[in-house]
This record gives structure tokens, C-alpha cells and sequence, in this order.
């Protein structure tokens, strides 16, 4: 059984318990991050505690914990469940308090966190490409925020299932936003483009972090809203997320993406970004 953090103890999984009363439980009144960390190294941590600290601020919820007790807590998480590859998450709820929707005063937070080792998604997956399907995207007005009330993506997920493809990718208004549960980029003319940060559409580090490469690497790139239509003639269509890193898609709603085959511009910017978490790694173990 792997260690878990709940509000200030390390113990295992099955021994942790929460109230009933807790608003993340009745209310879905909380925020969470998902940060890989790779050879015991949390990736791209000040980005994702950044992301944590913008989600809290968006639902008026003071951070429980200094950004140093953030890393002393999750640095010895991983150590008490290392693995090579692992997915850290923590979550933040505005604490046990009678069930009321207005916030309660003077209580104190919940602090979750767990590390599971990543499941790596299949060879094929990368060496073929995935498919998915477009849904209208019928969420909240607030996509930017990490929050734990997911059953919207979770229903939009789900459809992806039902369909038997990888993910469900969304359109608001005639233009596309996101993944259920990842960001997306396409290509137009070896032009790689996703669309801008808003309220629409969580700001995932992955994201960033490939716009990071891009620009680096002397890849074009912007940011600039797709509509759907131009998006079902892209060249090429990637899933990127902490745990899917950049997935190409080459089916899209049973029509065949580009060539069917992952393109060449995801295959010179999945090489950099191969690239870079090896960087990442031999720093690590200096």
C-alpha cells in the first residue's frame, strides 16, 4: 500500500480518512494538481505550485502551506514511494464545515497528497496515433481553474470511452478549446498552433512548456484560437498533458487526420521534448 499526506501525517493509503462534512467531499469546494516527477525529481514544480497558487486564488482559498513546505512535503512523498516514473497528486478543499454553500470562517484546510507510478500509455499509441472524437464543450465558465468538481469532463471523458477512442476534444462557439482532460495543439503548415490561455481552457504546464520548445528549437508556433472547421483540416492534431506528454491523433471523428500517420513536426518536437526530460534526469543525479 503507498504512502499518502493527509493534513500534516504521512501514513498509508488505506488509513487515511476525511470527514463526511468535508466541503470537498459534499461540495466539490477545492483545487488539485496532477506533477510528474521523474527519477525523484518533481518536474517542472515552481510552474505547477504557480498553477496551484492561481486556482486558490480563484476560489478564495488561502494556500494551506508555504511554496518550501510544499516542496519538503512532496519531495518526501516521493521518497516514501519511489519510482522511477511517478504522478503526484495533491488536493486542497476548504476544510470540514457544516454543508452550506457560503464559506465557512476560521476553518482549516484539508492537504491530500499521493504518488502512483505512471502507467505508460502503449508503444502504439505513439508509433500509430490515437483517435478521438469532437463534443460540444458544455462546462462552466471557469475552465481555467484546477478544480476537483470534474463530473462535466468526467461526462465528456466518458463518451470518449463509449466510442472506444482516447479522448473527447471540445468546441464552444464554433471554436476548439481543450480535452477532456488535456490541452490540444494543431499544425498548419508545419505552424503549430493552440489556442490561448482564457477561461475557457486550463493552462496546462505541458503546454506551456512545448510553446517553451517551440521557440527554443525554431519550430513555428502561436497562439491563436482554431475554429472547427479549420481544426478537422489540420495536418496534424496532438494531446498533450502531464501524463500523456504529446500524443498525436490520427483519427478524428473516423476521418483520418492528415495521413493518417503521426506527422513530422510531432515527431522533430517529440524528440526535443524526449530530449529535455533527459536533460532533466542527468541533473538530477549530479
Amino acid at each position: 500500500m503507498s504512502t499518502v499526506f493527509l493534513n500534516g501525517e504521512f501514513l498509508p493509503g488505506d488509513q487515511a480518512k476525511i470527514s463526511v462534512f468535508d466541503r470537498g467531499f459534499l461540495l466539490g469546494d477545492g483545487v488539485y494538481e496532477v506533477i510528474p516527477a521523474y527519477s525523484g525529481a518533481l518536474f517542472r514544480l515552481d510552474e505547477h505550485l504557480n498553477r496551484l497558487q492561481s486556482s486558490l486564488n480563484e476560489i478564495k482559498l488561502a494556500n494551506p502551506l508555504s511554496n518550501d513546505e510544499w516542496v519538503t512535503m512532496l519531495n518526501r512523498l516521493i521518497a516514501k514511494n519511489y519510482a522511477t516514473e511517478l504522478s503526484v497528486y495533491l488536493q486542497v478543499t476548504r476544510g470540514i464545515a457544516v454543508r452550506d454553500h457560503a464559506f465557512p470562517t476560521n476553518t482549516a484546510a484539508t492537504i491530500f497528497a499521493m504518488a502512483n507510478p505512471i502507467k505508460p500509455m502503449d508503444a502504439n499509441c505513439y508509433q500509430k496515433g490515437v483517435s478521438a472524437i469532437m463534443v460540444e464543450d458544455n462546462r462552466w465558465a471557469r475552465c481555467n481553474i484546477k478544480a476537483i468538481s470534474l463530473l462535466p469532463n468526467v461526462l465528456l471523458r466518458q463518451q470518449a470511452v463509449e466510442h472506444g477512442v482516447v479522448e473527447a476534444i471540445l468546441h464552444r462557439r464554433g471554436h476548439v478549446t481543450e480535452g477532456a482532460a488535456c490541452n490540444i495543439f494543431a499544425v498548419f503548415n508545419d505552424e503549430i498552433v493552440t489556442p490561448p490561455k482564457s477561461s475557457e481552457l486550463l493552462p496546462g504546464i505541458t503546454r506551456d512548456l512545448i510553446l517553451e520548445l517551440a521557440q527554443d528549437n525554431g519550430f513555428k508556433s502561436v497562439e491563436s484560437e482554431i475554429t472547427l472547421e479549420e481544426f478537422k483540416l489540420a495536418d496534424e492534431i496532438w494531446l498533450t498533458s502531464s501524463t500523456k506528454e504529446i500524443l498525436p491523433v490520427t483519427m478524428l471523428d473516423d476521418v483520418q487526420v492528415g495521413n493518417g500517420q503521426p506527422g513530422k513536426v510531432w515527431s522533430a518536437m517529440n524528440v526535443v521534448y524526449k530530449n529535455y526530460k533527459k536533460q532533466l534526469h542527468s541533473e538530477s543525479l549530479k
